[in-house]
Parts: structure tokens; C-alpha cells; sequence
């Protein structure tokens, strides 16, 4: 199998040029979805480039392949990396992960913001302190220090004009404001082997929404946390950093595993407000023993690992962490699990395929975050 068609079966390529693009931020996109796919293989996503660039023609004899990779050097997103056997080679820097995190951030919080009021889960906009930038009409009942004067001024003269100048409540506006609680969040994706069977890339859209989140919470809510596991047989927690370069393993799924470190690092968190994501597309099929050996099943639902992940839910709802889960399969017996799951913890679970994954996510932490969650 070639790598353009292996690649293709995990990222569909779209030709297009946005207007006033040079050439290095045309082929920077590109690069950018090329590196999160291949894990962070600077040669393999440039391999990748190449043959995109003889089907769709993306460069030209002024500007080549060889130009944007001096160029990717000149403005730091490249250097060169010597491995432990002595062989020189290219390897992204800190200012490419970066770009990566704003790029999936503007992908899929972008998509939120342009999809307008009303799309949201919450059913009342915040009333705090930390301003928004959005606008919507006065109501019944919002206190009048809200109300932007400017604003509604402006509206007044739009509706009645200057030299009749009225203002009537239907002219008011109110500025939308959250609480500045903090949130503490742990991000849990599972990594087992099932992340990429049957032909479907699911690690790289969960990498995506992971690399996202990070952006949005250090840019917008920078006093909320974000904490992020992967679990396969084990689980362990990754930096942020790590993220364009995680692959999946041979693993099994341990649940359970997960779920307790998520508690564990929630638990030293000072913030009242905490919650736990799972984005998972697997049943629970692994549990580690007291003795260090693994406890296995890979053939339907296995009561002893099931029980186990219940009791954890039910642990956590004791301690006032909601967990949601996104489960990325359809299966009638794995959404049953996923139903009890849900049950014994109190929290909420959404049957997903990858289309949407990220928006899900994103208006399910904008929404928690706006109403307190007390415990």
C-alpha cells in the first residue's frame, strides 16, 4: 500500500487556496495536518507533501518543496535532531506544536463560534465577571449595570434615528459574562489497538480536540487546568507537548486504570469545579491485578471488568467529579455499558462517530463552565 492512499484513509485532502495565501502558508496548512497524522514524523509528513504535490499541484518552479522546507528552517518551526544511533535528521520544534494547537483550536472552536446563538446546551447565558465579547437582547430580570450603554445607543439610533432620538427597552442590549470559577479537567483517550482497526484513523481526531482544548484553556481560561491520560493496558499522563507525537499500541482497554489516575490528579486540585472527558470507541477489556499481571478479555462484556469500571463511577460521583463519556461506537451492548456507566456516576455519555467529536466536546466544556457545578 502506498502512503498516499494509507494516508488518505485517515485525512481527506480538500484543494483549495484561501485568498492572499503565499505559498509557505499554503503548504504550512497542509503540513500542519501532515505532522498531527503522522505522529510527528517530519520526513513521513514530507513524503506525504510531495505526493500531494504531484496530484494537486500545489507548488511551483518559483516555489518547491525544497523552498518550503528552507523556509521552515529560517522561521523555527524545524531543527536538526541527532538520535541515540548518531543519524541526523528533522524534527519539529515547540513553535510548530504550537501552531498545530491553534490551527486544531480554530478548526473546531472556530466551527462553535460561527455556528451562532442557540446551539448550546446551556439554557441561560452566564452572569458573572469575565466578559465575553457577545451581545444579545436585554430580558426581563438582567440587572441594568449589564446593559451595554454603547450598545444600545447605537440601537436606538439605528431604530429611531437622531433627530427623533428615543430609547425604549426593545433598543437594549446586555453584554453575556461568565463566572470566573475555576474548572479543572482531566482529558482521558484511550490509545488501545481498536484506535485504528478496520481502516478508520480514530487517534488522530482525538489528538485534535485534546491539542485544541490545551489551546483554548491557556489562551481564554488560563486559571482552569487541563490534564491529559492516555490508557491502554496502563495508563499515564502525557504534556501537552507530547500530544502531535502519540500513537496507538497493542494495546487492550483498561478503563479502570484511567479512571483512577484521573481521580488521583483531581484530587490535588484546589478548584471546586472538576470534571473528567473519556473518549473512548472499545469496551473495558483489561484490568491490572495486585500482583502486576493483567487480567484479559477480549470476547464481549466481562462482568469482573465491568463492575469495576461501575464502582469507579461510583466513586467518582462521590466525590463530586461528573464524568462524560464519548463513545466513538455504535454497538448495542458496548452503549448499554456505556448507559450503566453513565448511570452509576450521574454524568452524561454521548454515541458519537468522529464527525463532530470536537464540537461535542468543545460546547460541553463551554457549558460546564458557565453554570457552577456544586457539590
Amino acid at each position: 500500500m502506498t502512503k498516499t492512499n494509507s494516508f488518505r484513509k485517515g485525512f481527506v485532502f480538500k484543494s483549495y487556496e484561501a485568498p492572499f495565501q503565499s505559498p509557505f502558508d499554503k503548504l504550512f496548512d497542509i503540513f500542519k495536518e501532515l505532522i498531527t497524522h503522522t505522529s510527528g514524523d517530519f520526513d513521513e509528513a514530507i513524503d506525504w507533501l510531495r505526493e500531494l504535490d504531484k496530484e494537486y499541484k500545489l507548488t511551483t518552479p518559483d516555489y518547491t518543496i525544497d523552498d518550503f522546507i528552507e523556509d521552515l528552517k529560517k522561521k523555527g518551526y524545524i531543527r536538526e535532531e541527532i538520535d541515540p544511533d548518531g543519524n541526523g535528521g528533522m524534527a519539529i520544534t515547540a513553535k510548530t506544536e504550537r501552531a498545530i494547537r491553534q490551527q486544531a483550536l480554530d478548526q473546531i472552536f472556530g466551527k462553535i463560534k460561527r455556528s451562532g446563538q442557540g446551539n448550546h446546551k446551556s439554557k441561560s447565558p452566564g452572569i458573572g465577571d469575565e466578559h465575553t465579547g457577545d451581545f444579545r437582547n436585554y430580558q426581563f430580570g438582567d440587572a441594568l449595570e449589564k446593559v451595554s450603554i454603547t450598545e444600545s445607543l447605537r440601537n436606538a439610533q439605528i431604530n429611531h434615528g437622531i433627530g427623533d432620538f428615543s430609547l425604549s427597552e426593545e433598543d437594549l442590549v446586555v453584554e453575556e459574562t461568565l463566572h470566573k470559577s475555576q474548572m479543572s479537567t482531566v482529558l482521558m483517550i484511550d490509545i488501545s489497538h481498536s484506535m485504528i482497526l478496520y481502516g478508520e484513523d480514530r487517534i488522530t481526531p482525538a489528538k485534535k480536540v485534546a491539542m485544541a482544548l490545551a489551546e483554548l484553556i491557556t489562551t481564554r481560561y488560563p486559571k482552569d487546568t487541563l490534564d491529559i491520560l492516555v490508557f491502554g493496558n496502563d495508563a499515564w499522563q502525557i504534556e501537552i507537548k507530547d500530544l502531535p507525537y502519540l500513537k496507538v499500541g497493542p494495546y487492550h482497554t483498561n478503563t479502570v486504570a484511567g479512571l483512577q489516575l484521573a481521580m488521583d490528579l483531581l484530587r490535588r486540585k484546589r478548584n471546586t469545579n472538576k470534571q473528567i472527558f473519556m473518549i473512548t470507541d472499545g469496551k473495558p477489556s483489561c484490568l491490572r491485578m495486585p500482583d502486576g499481571q493483567y487480567y484479559k478479555d477480549s470476547v464481549g462484556l466481562n462482568p469482573y471488568i465491568t463492575n469495576k469500571c461501575y464502582a469507579m463511577a461510583q466513586q467518582a460521583r462521590r466525590l463530586h467529579i461528573p464524568i462524560t463519556t464519548f463513545m466513538i461506537a455504535k454497538d448495542d451492548y458496548l452503549m448499554q455499558f456505556v448507559r450503566e456507566f453513565t448511570y452509576a456516576n450521574q454524568g452524561k455519555a454521548f454515541y458519537t462517530g468522529l464527525k463532530g467529536l470536537g464540537e461535542m466536546i468543545f460546547e460541553d466544556y463551554e457549558t460546564n463552565r458557565k453554570k457552577r457545578i456544586r457539590g
